[in-house]
């Protein structure tokens, strides 16, 4: 690796880049990144980069909480190590580099709080029993000129959603994404006006778990540097305005079994990728907590908005926190997939996708049962209606997302002891800051952090 790492840095200098973002999320889903010079990037490679090891209990406020007691003192260190075969130069940012790191002890040995290494291991348990998966985000997010203090009272695009007309304004920064997401390796599917306030939307292509991962952290970096060079700025946070539309990060994942989509199905899926789909329906409010995890994400589940407040799936339903998109003889059984809507920016995207991996493949591994897919809004029911069809509220806040995920022992299994400890100290630290403050002020506090 080190001398895979001597050659790509000859040729970045040779390019002209000076230094190298090496990159990683928090628990908060924040990404943070040490910038070393081009030619230190093989010693890096080598023995990694130094870090405090309470990054893994930064809040989102980043303060650090010591509620851990495994990161409950200011002493320790961790390195940080460039994969370097995700290594990018930024077509935004010419004169720098970036690269996904793995966050390993000081000796070298696995740290139990690296995000990635979570990821790895289910992608390796997966492949143990012969399963392969795919995923890709669809990333929403909401343009300002820049130095605006939010987005609803400056938009950046006046709508209509899904027009082309209210991309006008926002040519030179379309354009940019599209040649900057090719240039940095990154293939999108589309890119529109979205519904919300000033919003956008674009879908990366899908491919392997821990690409996708990398790619939604890299999508953040380029989408912020094009913005910045047309002034610009952007906000990905789960909600931007009390009343508006939120920003949800869609996941969708498929399975296959020696190169067949177990998701395809006639309408529905049969078998294993009905296990699939049920292992998630069966474990979304402990999902939920990994894969929207902030106090804006509980504030924007909220009904009709296309969010998922209530756990149940459906086939093409928008409203369903579950979206089965089913394959067809124009796009092929291929195409068949999940879509989970009960995720946005605030969630750690290697966490996210290791959690979404373990419930489905607990989920062809015993078979839980499936029930009928529902084509409406179980928002616009009674309570007397959702209770008959076993449709619940997801978790609404903090405590009912802890509750949840300590209660699915599949879900805190993925993390791990020490992990699930910082994380569950991050949360509660958020929950505590925003219970001194208005909901304005939280959603206000967040508008700018991912």
């Amino acid at each position: 690796m080190t001398k895979a790492a001597s050659a790509a840095a000859k040729d970045l200098a040779a390019a002209g880049v000076g230094g190298v973002h090496l990159a990683w999320a928090d628990n908060n889903g924040i990404p943070r990144s040490r910038i070393v010079p081009i030619a230190g990037l093989a010693d890096a490679a080598s023995r990694g980069v130094g870090a405090t090891s309470l990054f893994a209990v930064f809040d989102s406020h980043d303060a650090i909480t010591y509620g851990h007691p495994g990161l409950a003192t200011p002493s320790g260190d961790v390195r940080l190590v460039p994969v370097i075969e995700r290594l990018r130069r930024l077509a935004g940012q010419p004169a720098l580099a970036w690269a996904p790191v793995r966050q390993v002890a000081a000796d070298g040995s696995p740290w139990p709080y690296c995000q990635r290494s979570v990821l790895e291991a289910q992608v390796a348990e997966g492949a143990r029993r012969g399963l392969e998966f795919r995923a890709g985000y669809e990333l929403e997010f909401a343009v300002a000129p820049a130095g605006s203090a939010d987005v609803v009272s400056a938009p950046g695009h006046p709508g209509p959603a899904y027009s082309p007309h209210a991309l006008v304004g926002l040519d030179g920064f379309v354009v940019a994404l599209l040649h900057d997401f090719a240039a940095n390796g990154l293939r999108i599917g589309q890119l529109h006006a979205e519904y919300g306030v000033a919003q956008l939307e674009l879908s990366l292509a899908a491919t392997d778990p821990l690409a996708a991962a990398d790619d939604q952290l890299l999508a953040r970096q380029t989408i912020h540097a094009a913005a910045h060079a047309h002034g610009l700025v952007v906000s990905f946070a789960p909600l931007i305005g009390l009343d508006a539309a939120g920003n949800g990060w869609h996941l969708h994942t498929s399975v296959r079994r020696k190169g067949r989509n177990l998701l395809a199905g006639e309408g529905v899926p049969a078998g294993d990728g009905a296990g699939y789909l049920a292992g998630l329906l069966r474990d979304l409010p402990a999902l939920t907590a990994v894969t929207a995890p902030s106090v804006p994400s509980t504030l924007r589940l909220r009904p009709g908005f296309f969010a998922g407040a209530y756990a149940f799936w459906g086939v093409e339903n928008r409203e369903a926190p579950l979206r089965y998109v089913p394959g067809s003889a124009l796009l092929g059984d291929g195409h068949a997939n999940v879509e989970l809507k009960t995720s946005d920016a605030s969630a750690n995207p290697y966490l996210a996708l290791a959690a979404v991996l373990a419930a489905g493949m607990a989920g062809i591994e015993d078979s839980p049962a499936l029930p009928e897919p529902i084509g409406e809004d179980p928002g616009g029911w009674s309570e007397g209606e959702r209770e008959t069809r076993g449709v619940r509220r997801l978790p609404a806040d903090t405590a009912e997302q802890d509750a949840a995920l300590l209660a699915s022992p599949r879900i805190a299994g993925v993390l791990g002891d020490e992990l699930l400890g910082a994380f569950r100290a991050v949360r509660a630290a958020d929950a505590a800051w925003a219970a001194e403050r208005s909901t304005g002020e939280i959603v206000a506090a967040h508008l700018w952090r991912y």
